[in-house]
């Protein structure tokens, strides 16, 4: 086999000699070992393994063998407008997207957005994408984002939402009630279904109908949650007394929320989906990494959307890092203290970034390199690259100097989708055109002053840090309220071991 020559689709593969961080249980880690994976199956783990004929043999010595890794919350139909919003602040992608011009997405755009969108999960190492995508103004959005996914090798699930209009409104109209049920039928291991929409925290709690719904088509609901002015306990409170919080529900953020709260998500059995780079940056709190383990609550990662950031789990891992220990040196210097050693690990956040993304989605049969689970798998191995070596921190290794440019090999399903550091089968020329179609298109719809000017958009005239959501007239100003210290509630920091 030719150095540019991927293994066929079908042949068995084995990745020999590589350090192979299992993810089991135990965490094991095996060194000089090999994984082979046969159809869409991990066959075995182990050293010297002996293999079917005509296995296909990957070179994994001085490499990093590993599951696939799952982000649970992406915005992929913003993708087309990469870095466009890497100076905003939430308050300004609301005004952008919610208030003045999300509704210029055509059906063509959201497939262009997802298109790149998910090119880009698999060139990272990213084998399960979750789109959350609440840019579906219309089922034809909602077709043209499935069929972007469903034409990339990766595995993905559909968040349907839409933030132009009421979760209670879209969730019954007869069409896309007919395309949940559609979907909801022909799901499979590649593409899965959830609803994405938000609770304001109105007392009348409207949201309640768009439960129903999900609760009626066995559809996990993800949400935005205790998001700075826009979300906060009032919501989580509702769908608890309302009996809407499961082991299934997906909290995305969950940065400003109250004991309370975390309480109730950790007694029905939710799990955190934490976007560090965006809650650092844009403004929804301070990563509550620490907070959500003080509970015991299950934690996965997320990349939100690169209308500001990377599309990569690389920097999700070290910058939650980066996060939950700052946090930790700030609280201890404050009372005088030193932090001995750290709470958070880099094997956490490597945890976070497979085995806990698999949780979040209800997959066990993802997340771990080990026999009989799906064959979801990367091989970290940059022979060009001095940063590739010495290798005797595997976990440091992935969480702090590992890049998407070091990702040799990626397999979903047993299929090899990206080889030598190559995506296999990506037409990205086809994909470029699309998105430019869209940037054009953009261009255009808003006039080149609006456009420039979005890069840095101002407030309207009307208030929106209340309620970003304009398909309601409910407002709070209990989601921007002091929080009672720089961390949270009174007392709320502390150690809280991983």
């Amino acid at each position: 086999m030719s150095t540019a020559e991927a293994p066929a689709t079908g042949r068995p593969v084995v990745l020999r000699g590589g350090t192979v961080l299992t993810m089991d249980d135990r965490h094991t880690v095996l060194t000089d070992a090999d994984v082979l994976v046969e159809g869409d199956r991990i066959a075995a783990v182990g050293p010297a393994l002996a293999v079917p004929d005509g296995t296909a043999e990957i070179d994994a010595r001085g490499g990093i063998v590993m599951p696939g890794m799952i982000d649970t919350h992406r915005h992929m139909w913003q993708t087309a407008m990469r870095a466009y919003g890497a100076d905003w602040t939430l308050t300004q992608y609301f005004v952008w997207y919610y208030l003045e011009h999300g509704k210029v997405f055509r059906p063509e755009d959201v497939h262009a957005g997802n298109l790149v969108s998910a090119w880009e999960s698999l060139e990272a190492g990213v084998t399960t994408t979750v789109d959350w995508s609440h840019g579906l103004q219309s089922v034809d959005h909602a077709e043209a984002a499935v069929d972007a996914l469903q034409s990339v090798p990766g595995r993905f699930v559909l968040a349907y939402g839409n933030i132009q209009a009421g979760p209670w409104e879209w969730t019954a109209d007869p069409a896309v009630r007919s395309f949940l049920e559609r979907r909801r039928a022909a799901a499979d291991d590649l593409l899965g279904l959830q609803l994405a929409f938000d609770v304001t925290g109105d007392p009348a709690f409207p949201e309640r109908a768009a439960f129903e719904v999900a609760r009626d088509l066995d559809l996990t609901v993800t949400t935005h949650a205790g998001v700075w002015g826009a979300t906060n306990d009032d919501g989580i409170r509702l769908m608890y007394e309302h009996g809407f919080m499961t082991p299934r529900t997906i909290y995305v953020h969950a940065a400003t929320l109250t004991e309370d709260s975390y309480q109730r998500i950790a007694a029905t059995g939710g799990s955190v989906s934490v976007s560090t780079e965006s809650e650092q940056s844009a403004g929804q709190g301070y990563p509550p990494t620490w907070q959500v383990r003080r509970y015991g609550i299950d934690v996965s990662l997320s990349q939100d959307t690169s209308v500001w950031w990377s599309g990569d789990l690389f920097s999700a891992m070290r910058t939650t890092l980066g996060a939950d220990r700052s946090r930790e040196h700030l609280e201890a210097h404050v009372k005088g203290e030193t932090v001995t050693h750290s709470h958070l690990r880099a094997e956490h956040v490597v945890d976070w970034a497979t085995r806990g993304g698999a949780k979040a989605l209800g997959r066990d049969d993802l997340g771990s390199l080990e026999p009989g689970k799906k064959a979801d798998v990367v091989l970290i191995k940059n022979d060009a690259s001095p940063v590739s070596f010495p290798l005797v921190n595997p976990y440091g290794q992935v969480a702090f100097q590992s890049q998407r440019g070091d990702v040799h090999t990626v397999l979903v399903d047993g299929r090899v989708v990206k080889y030598e550091h190559r995506l296999v089968d990506a037409d990205l020329p086809a994909v470029r055109r699309s998105v430019e179609a869209t940037i054009d298109h953009l261009r255009t719809a808003l006039g080149e002053q609006a456009w420039l000017n979005g890069m840095n958009p101002d407030l309207p005239q009307d208030e929106v840090l209340d309620n970003p959501y304009q398909y309601t007239e409910y407002k709070s100003e209990s989601t921007r309220e002091a929080r009672g210290s720089m961390f949270g509630d009174p007392g709320s920091g502390g150690d809280a071991d991983g």
